[in-house]
């Protein structure tokens, strides 16, 4: 499995990309308000279905019921970045049908999250499973938020998966070394094209992380729940907060939550850091990805410090909400001086 992605997959990934890219096939459209700060050229949507063959060929015969959804979830995606699902209300109906009945049929519903009224509430099983769809839905729709740079989503899901790896936990649901490392070379490769502007993830790449990540780590604390589940809501603060934040502030600027804008956290780096230091769009982009990716990753570290302590991992939650709405106020501020 590791030699065929090391050698096989990123040569059949490089041919078929470069075939969608000189057919114009899965384009971006880079005519949207909230991409033209990436650029004019046409740029196909094409990560979301490496991801998918990808995963498949890790993860063959496990996670079955699973990989029915996994499939539906990056159809939604598909038909959306071709056009043809233009609407996000609909996309997210359909998102939510989808894993609701996954939820109710596998019994992969929360019922524990170390708050006292909410857990009297998820002991009623079809409450529970509102609440559990109603997380995956935040978590995939987060990462499809927070997918505005060049290897911004590929590397927090790189990131995650390597603290998972380094603590062990994603035996608890019996992945092995080799499926953990093949998924890394995947990963790293797609960002290398990432970066490179060789292909974007697209809605069908956002989804599928969000959902694959959303699956393993409440898999992991259903199957481990001496780690506080605040540690979970950590590892996945950002799209989760970035979701959250964007629905209060277009609330507040009276905009559709549900329609783009390029007033995202990263989106005002990217300005600002092109701004500040005159740096060409594809520069501004790819340091704007890595600073984030950095300061994850030691936020990551530190809530690995101790995982099992709910109030240390809620002061670490509240410290990055802090941080984030302090950059976001400064950085909103220096956009429209």
């Amino acid at each position: 499995m590791i030699t065929y992605l090391l050698i096989i997959y990123p040569a059949i990934i490089l041919f078929v990309n470069h075939f969608l890219k000189k057919n114009t096939l899965i384009p971006n459209y880079s005519g949207d308000s909230h991409q033209k700060f990436l650029g004019k050229e046409s740029i196909p949507l094409s990560g979301g279905l490496f991801l998918l063959v990808g995963l498949f060929c890790i993860f063959f015969n496990q996670f079955k019921l699973f990989s029915l959804c996994f499939f539906l979830i990056f159809f939604i995606g598909l038909i959306s970045d071709l056009n043809l699902l233009s609407s996000p209300k609909l996309r997210f109906l359909f998102q939510s049908i989808i894993i609701f009945i996954f939820i109710y049929y596998s019994k992969f519903n929360i019922d524990s999250t170390r708050i006292y009224i909410l857990d009297i509430i998820l002991q009623n099983f079809f409450w529970s499973c509102i609440f559990t769809t109603f997380c995956l839905m935040i978590v995939i729709n987060g990462t499809n938020f927070i997918d505005g740079l060049n290897a911004l989503v590929l590397s927090y899901y790189l990131i995650l998966l390597l603290v998972l790896f380094k603590l062990g936990l994603l035996s608890y649901i019996d992945i092995n070394d080799q499926q953990i490392i093949s998924l890394s070379i995947l990963l790293f490769f797609l960002i290398i094209l990432n970066i490179s502007n060789q292909l974007f993830l697209g809605d069908s790449g956002a989804y599928s992380l969000g959902f694959i990540f959303g699956f393993f780590l409440i898999s992991i604390y259903k199957k481990y729940q001496l780690i506080s589940p605040f540690f979970i809501v950590l590892l996945l603060w950002y799209p989760a907060f970035e979701t959250l934040f964007s629905i209060i502030r277009k609330f507040i600027l009276k905009r559709s939550p549900i329609h783009p804008d390029s007033e995202h956290l990263h989106q005002l780096l990217f300005f600002y850091i092109k701004k500040k230091f005159s740096c060409s769009k594809n520069i501004s982009n790819n340091f704007s990805s890595f600073l984030i990716a950095v300061y994850n990753l030691i936020i990551f570290i530190f809530s690995t410090i101790n995982m099992y302590h709910s109030n240390y991992q809620i002061f670490l939650i509240f410290l990055n909400v802090a941080i984030y709405i302090f950059l976001y106020r400064s950085l909103f501020k220096e956009k429209f001086k």
